[in-house]
């Protein structure tokens, strides 16, 4: 769903960030960009620098706790199907 209206400042930042794990083209779209790139990328920047923070690209938003969730955990299991 593309908003008819691009979201800026924070509510940029929250969206960009929350889909940032899903790529940049998805992340355009659910923000409302479409598949202008580059206006995305602007005013991603744009908001950030207004709220004091860096961000060089969309994979900056990526926070440990996406990162973790995204990867494989680890098994934990009985050691025979028959032991506890």
């Amino acid at each position: 769903m593309t908003l008819s209206k691009p979201l800026q400042g924070l509510d940029l930042i929250d969206c960009a960030k929350a889909n940032a794990n899903l790529g940049i083209a998805t992340a355009a779209k659910q923000c409302g960009y479409g598949d202008d790139l580059s206006a995305f990328e602007q005013a991603l920047k744009e908001a950030a620098q207004k709220m004091g923070i860096e961000i060089n690209t969309l994979s900056d938003l990526i926070t440990n706790q996406q990162i973790i969730k995204k990867g494989k955990g680890i098994e934990i299991s009985p050691d025979s199907s028959s032991s506890l």
